[in-house]
């Protein structure tokens, strides 16, 4: 019997069911085959890619033993963007970035950074603020109306035609189906993006930063971390997981391979796809 997305997952070891594939059973990641990304090179466009005709994933998209995991990197463009670039081309893995309007414009460097991430097939750019709240957040959510023009600012200078959005210093979700606020005094900034159309999305597992401002812990680490999940029913959405973490965190050699082991690694269990976060389950319905 077929289980269906919606529902929790079965509660088994999920990465240590079965041997590691080999390398020329890996690509079943959901993202563009080598062949695309080269008719696409081909192309002259102005803007990105427009996410709204992502395809639904629902039962028929994904066989029932394999889960969905969504690649999402915040800050960019930011040092480490051309590193994450690098290690997504090499694995041909697709992945969410979440963009501040600021930094687009920041210094020669990030703007450069920007074109490579607006002409990459491979990425699907999303809001994640124009100020980054300046990294004052409790100021920044006090003031809803503020918090949705600062979104409104990075969606025009970014020309972002999609809404789907990430609140900067917050884990916050707002969709039709799942309505999470981590910091309560939050919340009428939150529903404020809500009432203005923003599809708000938040994270189920985080990488997170050493002092250093370079990854903690292993890749392996992280994929027990992933494994737990799935078995103890912990995603917002059953077999889908929503992964974090930052452009800036890749910025030393050992960063930069242990995030390409982590996505190595998921590839050949050969039981994970990879979307972009427009195929999040019910992304594209319209709000209520």
């Amino acid at each position: 019997m077929r289980k269906k997305f919606g529902g929790k997952s079965r509660k088994m070891t999920f990465l240590g069911m079965t041997a590691l594939m080999s390398a020329a059973s890996i690509v079943f990641n959901g993202c563009d085959s080598k062949t695309d990304v080269k008719e696409f090179e081909k192309m002259t466009l102005q803007e990105h890619p427009a996410v709204q005709t992502a395809p639904k994933i629902d039962d028929d998209d994904v066989e029932s033993d394999k889960r969905i995991i969504y690649l999402t990197f915040d800050d960019g463009p930011n040092q480490g963007t051309e590193n994450l670039l690098k290690i997504l081309n090499k694995r041909n893995v697709c992945a969410t970035a979440f963009l501040v309007g600021k930094h687009a414009y920041g210094s020669k460097r990030q703007k450069d950074d920007m074109e490579l991430l607006k002409n990459n097939p491979l990425i699907e750019l999303a809001n994640h603020s124009f100020s980054h709240a300046h990294n004052k957040y409790t100021d920044f959510y006090k003031n809803a109306d503020a918090v949705v023009r600062d979104f409104d600012i990075a969606k025009d200078s970014l020309k972002l035609y999609d809404k789907i959005a990430r609140t900067p210093g917050r884990n916050i979700w707002r969709l039709n189906n799942i309505n999470v606020t981590d910091i309560k005094s939050s919340t009428d900034a939150a529903n404020g993006l809500r009432k203005a159309g923003y599809k708000v999305i938040g994270w189920d597992l985080e990488w997170r930063p050493s002092q250093k401002m370079t990854l903690k812990g292993s890749h392996e680490a992280m994929i027990r971390k992933v494994d737990s999940i799935f078995l103890n029913d912990l995603e917002k959405t059953s077999r889908h997981l929503v992964f974090l973490t930052h452009d800036q965190y890749l910025r030393d050699a050992d960063s930069i391979n242990e995030l390409d082991m982590f996505i190595e690694k998921l590839q050949k269990s050969n039981k994970f796809v990879f979307r972009k976060i427009s195929q999040y389950p019910k992304m594209n319905d319209i709000l209520n």
